[in-house]
């Protein structure tokens, strides 16, 4: 599994732009007067936008290259901050000789030509997550999260973030067999809250039926979904960091989780605060 990319201080960031710039103006016919990209992205939904202004002054769009749209989403990835996120936005205006603008929107909601589904949002905030603080209430009721989180219930992250071609990076010791066995029992002996009929696409095997359950579970002070016994099961990978410190502290041993429980995991997962 790959790593994820090391945190940019500024002078490498402005670098990285202009690397940007210089491949759009390579893959772009001479004689242009300047070169708009905007880039726009929810967890795997990704957007982007060329507009290149000719010689005559008239601004034409166009597609950008490939090689363009993955470099923006490794210098997304890089600019994150642990507990502020990355920005969902980000606007780049070249010249043929410098870097006219480079304007990144950590907070506000970028102008999509087609809004990202709910989970697209959710995982955003997987991949990148934030304090509750820095969660805009767009963002909030764009993920389906309630304005008020219903204290205590927490969830965990699916995997660290993504690479620059939109899969998923860990960087996660893996567990000895023994206590892969015994998480997976914990992970699996918890009731299941909310199900689905359906199954999701396995995010390091694309190509497999889809396979990872639809569904969340609880014990009482987590709420996870299916994908993270799946993971663990089919690809090794261990659960969030504190979850699994929780789950150790625990010895394994899953608490009696009753009605009450059950109804505020359902709460933070619906948003609906009851």
């Amino acid at each position: 599994m790959s790593q994820p990319p090391a945190p940019m201080n500024a002078a490498q960031q402005h670098q990285f732009v202009w690397r940007i710039g210089q491949a759009l103006a390579a893959a772009t016919p001479p004689g242009w007067r300047q070169l708009r990209v905007e880039y726009r992205a929810a967890g795997r939904h990704i957007e982007a936008d060329l507009l290149i202004t000719g010689s005559d002054g008239l601004p034409r769009t166009a597609q950008p290259p490939a090689a363009v749209v993955a470099l923006l989403g490794t210098l997304r990835s890089a600019m994150y901050q642990p507990g502020r996120g990355t920005w969902l936005g980000a606007i780049l205006v070249f010249g043929p000789a410098n870097v006219l603008s480079a304007d990144f929107l950590p907070d506000l909601e970028p102008p999509w030509r087609r809004v990202p589904p709910p989970i697209g949002f959710a995982d955003e905030l997987r991949f990148f997550p934030r304090a509750e603080q820095h969660i805009p209430d767009w963002l909030r009721a764009r993920a389906q999260l309630s304005l008020s989180p219903s204290p205590g219930m927490r969830t965990p992250r699916i995997y660290d973030g993504l690479d620059a071609s939109g899969r998923p990076v860990v960087n996660r010791e893996p567990l000895t067999p023994a206590e892969r066995e015994r998480v997976l029992a914990y992970l699996d002996a918890a009731p299941v809250v909310l199900a689905a009929r359906s199954y999701d696409t396995d995010a390091f095997d694309p190509d497999r039926p889809a396979a990872v359950p639809l569904n969340f579970r609880t014990d009482g002070s987590w709420t996870w979904p299916g994908a993270v016994a799946y993971y663990l099961r089919e690809h090794e990978l261990a659960p969030d960091p504190e979850l699994l410190t929780h789950i150790r502290a625990a010895r394994f041993t899953l608490p009696e989780v009753g009605e009450p429980a059950r109804d505020l995991a359902l709460a933070a997962i619906t948003g609906d605060a009851r």
